[in-house]
């Protein structure tokens, strides 16, 4: 009897995978796969052969987002689901979850078709503190940049900034920085097949003013801590996961259990906490910190193979 094939997809630029997903390769075989690295749009790979495809390290999504959804609906048994990937490919889908209620970071969309000015975006932007400009369709914080409201040339900075994603037709977000983020950090609740895996503590990660040219100096984000869950951070989780898979089943008609989902949230200084992103489609999961993380992720991928 053969063994069933798993193939983990990642783009041209990271063909071996990258360091934290590399693991999952002895980890699988381990568990009686074999498991093989597959770039989704080599046109080579026969995607029937697969007992299971699972996405992992596509960091080139955005530049060709409609190429990628259009592969991701023609293979079967991809996971997370195409209609997943395609909802949250485009954080228009923080929108959604904060007309559901979830506490998400108030944010004004600039969309290519409203043609606005340099003053109309001007006018758009916070009037103090910081404040950070980024596209709605990217992939691992490319393209962001945070900036000072009350500093001229910074405010000129961010205009330019929006131009340029307007320009190439792209939706851009204006969120003012969460003062928090310094004070607390960010926190990651990462799940597979429904149930938390493990929590990931991270520090800060965009520094002011940094965007274009200046985007390979952006700090790489620094894991202070992989641990399990507080009580609290447990509550928020299913608080959040309840909202987001009632709407999920509303919004693309799927009971779907996600393979994995990462949630990133802040913590507010009055008690609570903002939810950042959350992560259905290449998302970090921090394997290379934890042997506990990296034998519950493949324990699930091994699952949904031989489902």
């Amino acid at each position: 009897m053969s063994k069933p094939l798993v193939y983990l997809v990642t783009s041209d630029s990271q063909s071996e995978l990258d360091a934290d997903n590399r693991l999952l390769l002895p980890a699988l075989e381990k568990r009686g796969m074999e498991a093989k690295v597959v770039v989704w749009n080599d046109p080579n790979v026969d995607w029937n052969a697969a007992n299971l495809v699972v996405v992992r390290s596509v960091d080139d999504y955005a530049f060709c987002r409609e190429e990628f959804l259009e592969w991701a609906r023609s293979v079967p048994r991809i996971l997370n689901h195409a209609d997943v990937l395609t909802w949250n490919t485009d954080k228009h889908y923080l929108r959604d979850l904060g007309e559901r209620g979830l506490p998400t970071i108030r944010t004004t969309w600039l969309e290519p078709e409203q043609n606005l000015s340099k003053h109309q975006i001007h006018a758009r932007f916070p009037a103090l503190g910081d404040f950070v400009v980024k596209p709605a369709v990217s992939s691992g914080g490319r393209d962001a940049g945070r900036y000072t409201a009350n500093s001229a040339s910074s405010r000129q900075e961010a205009i330019l900034h929006a131009v340029d994603l307007l320009s190439q037709g792209r939706s851009v977000m204006v969120q003012r920085y969460l003062e928090e983020i310094d004070q607390h950090g960010e926190l990651s609740l990462i799940y597979v097949n429904g149930l938390i895996s493990h929590v990931v503590e991270k520090e800060p990660m965009l520094h002011s003013s940094i965007t274009g040219p200046d985007a390979a100096n952006i700090p790489v984000e620094e894991v202070t801590v992989v641990r399990q869950p507080e009580a609290e951070e447990w509550r928020w989780g299913e608080e959040i996961r309840a909202v987001l898979h009632g709407y999920v089943k509303e919004r693309l008609g799927r009971d779907e259990l996600f393979l994995f989902n990462r949630i990133d949230l802040v913590r507010k200084n009055d008690g609570g906490y903002y939810v950042m992103e959350i992560s259905l489609v290449d998302a970090s999961l921090y394997l290379n910190l934890s042997q506990e993380a990296l034998d519950n992720v493949a324990d699930a991928i091994s699952q949904r193979a031989f489902w």
